[in-house]
């Protein structure tokens, strides 16, 4: 595999796995993650940053669309979190945490480890 790709999917991993630190001394709760303002925009930090390397992987090789499922769509949510962030959802943050995290994260655990 090309080392610029492998060294984005390594921060598309390092950033899911800051992300699910951040549950581990709290409770998996979206009431507390909405009031919890620095928590929010570490997790957005780290979404911009997936979604910035996920572009960079595209650009470099477009198979990866292929690859990764809904690779556009996170493409899409980082730049609705960098020129949207005035209406920015806590509850679409909440649901692509809870619902669509995790899958991405076996995804980049079985590519890094071919």
């Amino acid at each position: 595999m090309d080392e610029r790709i492998l060294k984005w999917l390594f921060d598309i991993k390092l950033s899911i796995e800051e992300i699910d630190s951040y549950a581990e001394n709290h409770e998996n709760d979206f009431f507390k993650y909405r009031q919890n303002l620095m928590m929010k925009r570490a997790v957005e930090r780290n979404l911009e940053i997936i979604g910035e390397a996920m572009n960079r992987i595209i650009i470099r090789d477009a198979s990866f669309e292929e690859k990764i499922t809904n690779a556009k769509a996170i493409i899409g949510l980082r730049n609705h979190v960098i020129h949207s962030y005035d209406n920015v959802s806590d509850e679409n943050i909440w649901a692509i945490l809870t619902n669509h995290l995790p899958k991405l994260k076996l995804e980049i655990d079985h590519l890094t480890q071919e």
